[in-house]
């Protein structure tokens, strides 16, 4: 997490060797076409590198299923809006204040898993949730720049605030939404990636026609990639996996809540790579949001959803288990 928003950030920063930015827009659309691939690979080397076997589970979890198919264009819609949010948030925020501001994330995430999954908290974690809040928003007004004001002139900081509380607020609803549908279905992880790939890379292509069409046919698509945009593509697919995976197996606010271990790091790095000096009140709303994840972090027995609904037996990998749906 840390690696990947230094990496955007730096991208965001420093043009390519021929002077100009590349497009966010495509990047994203790359980023999903990766994502796409991998999932493709994984599917055809589980079926024993056939291509009758890939070809099968395409045909029975994707083309006869239309209506599978259709629950998943909410989230594919949204993480592709999310994603080229946060392309803008990091062009307009160093990655310190981002970190911390997007931990609103978090706040969204347990809103929507108590509205939509029924999952309930204890006090303690509701109050861990104000503190974050407290936290944000005593970065937020606590005015930390950096030194480097040919930088900072050509930065919005409304916009990037903006960008970042609009991308925690679809990072909540789509990553509870998906948390769903992967925990309410024994369809792989995989199969699921790679049918909201097809939506995802769809929107992404519109998006980036839509969005810069006049840069696109002008100075063409790959304007201003390098080696370090196609490595923050890379890490952004390959950590999308790893936080589906994190969703299918764990908890999707505990997932959020891990990535506010990253923030002091951001802040370090940041000090040394962009010039970033944290004052004194930013250092006290980082705190409170690292307090908070203390908080939360602490055990409680009354954590637990609403309702569950026990499936039947299930063989997963040659061994039966029971299967819950949280309703």
């Amino acid at each position: 997490m840390v690696g990947l928003v230094v990496l955007m950030r730096y991208s965001r920063t420093r043009h390519s060797e021929d002077g100009e930015l590349y497009l966010a827009s495509t990047a994203v659309f790359m980023m999903e076409v990766m994502k796409f691939s991998l999932c493709l690979g994984v599917v055809f080397f589980q079926g024993n590198c056939s291509v009758k076997a890939l070809r099968s589970e395409l045909y029975t979890h994707v083309w006869a299923s239309p209506f599978e198919l259709i629950k998943l264009c909410v989230p594919s819609f949204l993480y592709t809006v999310q994603n080229n949010l946060l392309y803008l948030a990091l062009t307009n925020l160093d990655a310190a204040s981002y970190q911390v501001l997007y931990q609103l994330k978090i706040l969204t995430t347990a809103i929507f898993s108590a509205t939509m999954l029924g999952t309930r908290f204890s006090a303690t974690k509701w109050a861990s949730l104000v503190v974050l809040m407290c936290g944000v928003a005593v970065v937020e007004t606590s005015g930390s720049s950096t030194d480097n004001k040919s930088e900072n002139k050509d930065q919005n900081h409304l916009v990037g605030l903006v960008a970042v509380l609009s991308a925690a607020c679809t990072s909540g609803f789509s990553g509870v939404y998906f948390e769903r549908i992967l925990k309410g279905s024994e369809v792989t992880l995989w199969i699921r990636n790679i049918q909201m790939g097809l939506f995802s890379i769809a929107i992404a292509f519109v998006t980036a026609i839509v969005q810069d069409s006049a840069q696109i046919s002008r100075k063409g698509f790959f304007v201003g990639y390098s080696p370090i945009v196609l490595t923050v593509i890379t890490v952004q697919a390959v950590g999308g996996l790893i936080v589906a995976v994190v969703i299918k197996y764990a908890d999707n606010v505990l997932k959020v809540y891990a990535s506010s271990f990253s923030i002091l790091l951001s802040c370090l790095i940041s000090a040394l790579a962009f010039d970033f000096r944290p004052n004194k009140s930013f250092m006290v709303g980082a705190s409170l949001v690292l307090a908070s994840t203390v908080m939360y972090s602490a055990p409680s027995k009354s954590d637990r959803p609403a309702r569950d609904v026990v499936l039947p037996l299930v063989v997963e990998n040659g061994t039966p288990r029971k299967s819950s749906l949280v309703l």
